[in-house]
């Protein structure tokens, strides 16, 4: 009931259009009970006693009765459609936001498919408790008293004896009810699996044709959908079940109105248009009352989604801003790490860092994969935290600053590119505001612009799904435009031309050498000849700041520094000559 009444909180904002919906849910349930309630008068004047008056009267209100039914209906169902939609888009854009919170790390953690199940499937079956289920049950309940009045009007015997069931047809519902929440969650967690099955397998179409693996995704997919048939057909049987159960016990009150209620007629103390206005409402009041059972189940669906909904809007994201924060103005990117340590769940990634990057120097991070080059620059955007130790910008904390405005003078550029399903200028002023001029000169800062101009749509050309109608080269350098376009005093750049060929490099360099003048820029490096004329470059080994120093100078220590470099720059002549077959050069 908590959960329920957290939902329906959601209500608030719209009140007045919920109050006026159930106002008319009040008008159609009179309607339905002046339904019932004419049935004697149609019965014992016209029927009986042949009445003609009546009969010239009656088929008139009944006609003005559907028609003011007609109305009610529509209005209360446009309305309470109306709220129910608000609801859930209310409900569905605090996901999102609440998700736009997290930090990486959470992303980290939680698989892709997952994250877009809760948003799309869950809120879908929270739609139903909220929206639909909620509006039948309130109509219901408003049929429900109507018809009530009438059956007790008619005849509060027989009411009584129709009564004495009710609590019999309680018990499914409230039983049933438990079970199929169970069932509910366990049906959203491998919803939650498929959804991410599939994006991973979409996603990584390339690589399973490549392996051949089409028929093993298949049979995997295969494995999972009937994992989700198997505990969606338990939904079935419970639902299929209660329908039955409550058909049982509605035929016994049924009949025993039938025996009770004719010996009434026969005996003189009742009549047919009495009794048969009382069966027409207890018929009318069986519907909604067989139809709150089935609602219930949508309601436990609900709810049961409800719990996962609530459970990203309620995290309590793990980077926080003071409440005391300050606003950050431009700084001019010094950068101090000061006994920095961090700790990624159990593994403690870098250890007792102490480094200082002075303004607009160039700073190079070289070391073997994992060993948390990425990290150390991820630490200053404040994607993650220190686990002890701090971090300043410009002499202040950046824990003491609001995460916008730190993050406002970084730029970012990565080695996989992440362009938007959108236009090139709306993808190169991401996050500012739309300046023509400033698009272009940011283009030809980085040597995008010849290749833009190519196209036939120029700069209203839609790059597709991670900017997948370019190429690698083109991402990249529409990636350091939106760099130029940001314009900010400190530049990240995380290997981001280790997925380039030669000659795609040689341009891209270019545009990192108009990227760089007068920023502080950490590069993040494998290829040692991209850092080669760094300011200064720091070797990371277990962690640790091992050595540091310009590239000359490092070059004649022996150290991890010297044997990456003998690695990537030993004589050609010493390496093996692979000869290429006679055969193989004619293909």
């Amino acid at each position: 009931m908590a959960l329920y009444l957290r939902l329906l909180t959601y209500l608030k904002p719209y009140w007045p259009k919920l109050v006026f919906a159930m106002i008319f849910m009040a008008l159609v349930a009179s309607t339905n009970g002046l339904t019932a309630y004419i049935v004697k008068p149609v019965l014992d004047n016209i029927f009986f006693e042949k009445n003609a008056s009546m009969l010239n009267i009656i088929p008139f209100g009944v006609v003005i009765l559907y028609l003011l039914k007609g109305i009610f209906d529509y209005f209360q169902a446009y309305l309470m459609g109306f709220v129910g939609q608000k609801v859930i888009t209310d409900i569905r854009d605090e996901i999102f936001n609440a998700l736009q919170k997290q930090p990486l790390a959470y992303f980290d953690k939680t698989p892709t498919g997952t994250i877009i199940s809760r948003i799309i499937n869950d809120v879908t079956l929270v739609q139903s408790a909220v929206s639909d289920a909620f509006t039948a049950i309130l109509k219901d309940v408003f049929t429900i008293i109507g018809l009530i009045f009438v059956v007790f009007y008619r005849d509060w015997k027989l009411a009584a004896i129709a009564f004495v069931v009710l609590p019999f047809a309680i018990y499914p519902i409230v039983s049933f009810g438990r079970r199929l929440r169970k069932i509910s969650t366990k049906t959203q967690k491998e919803m939650a699996k498929l959804t991410n099955f599939l994006h991973e397998t979409i996603t990584g179409q390339r690589i399973v044709k490549a392996f051949c693996m089409e028929e093993y995704e298949s049979k995997r997919f295969n494995e999972e959908n009937e994992t989700l048939f198997h505990i969606i057909l338990k939904r079935y049987k419970i639902r299929a079940l209660s329908s039955p159960i409550m058909e049982v016990l509605g035929g016994i009150a049924i009949a025993v109105i039938i025996w009770y209620g004719g010996s009434e007629v026969i005996s003189g103390k009742s009549t047919p248009g009495n009794f048969f206005s009382f069966t027409a409402a207890l018929l009318m009041l069986y519907e909604p009352i067989k139809r709150l059972n089935r609602e219930n189940h949508n309601i436990q669906q609900g709810l049961a989604a409800s719990q996962r909904v609530f459970e990203v809007i309620d995290r309590k994201p793990e980077i926080l801003e003071h409440d005391d924060a300050i606003n950050l103005e431009k700084v001019r990117g010094i950068i101090d790490f000061k006994d920095v340590f961090f700790r990624y769940d159990d593994k403690m990634i870098l250890n007792n860092i102490n480094l200082k990057i002075n303004q607009n120097e160039i700073l190079a991070i070289v070391g073997e994969s994992g060993v948390g080059k990425t990290t150390l620059a991820n630490l200053i955007p404040r994607f993650y935290d220190v686990t002890r130790g701090y971090i300043e910008v410009d002499n202040i904390d950046i824990r003491h600053v609001t995460l916008n405005s730190l993050r406002r003078n970084i730029a970012l550029v990565t080695q996989d590119v992440i362009l938007f399903n959108d236009t090139i200028k709306s993808n190169i002023c991401y996050g500012e505001a739309q300046d023509m001029e400033k698009i272009e000169e940011a283009a030809r800062m980085a040597y995008a612009c010849d290749f833009i101009t190519k196209l036939s749509k120029q700069y209203d050309t839609v790059v597709g799904e991670k900017g997948m109608r370019l190429s690698g080269g083109q991402k990249q350098r529409i990636a350091i435009a939106r760099a130029l376009y940001k314009n900010t005093p400190i530049l990240i750049l995380d290997e981001a031309t280790s997925s380039l060929d030669a000659a795609s490099e040689v341009e891209v360099q270019k545009a990192f050498d108009n990227l760089m003048k007068g920023r502080t820029t950490i590069v993040i490096a494998h290829r040692l000849s991209t850092i080669m004329n760094a300011d200064r470059i720091i070797v990371l080994e277990g962690g640790t700041i091992v050595q540091a120093g310009a590239h000359k100078e490092l070059i004649e220590v022996e150290g991890p520094y010297q044997r990456l470099y003998e690695l990537q720059f030993r004589d050609t002549s010493s390496r093996k000559v692979i000869k290429i077959p006679k055969k193989v050069k004619n293909v």
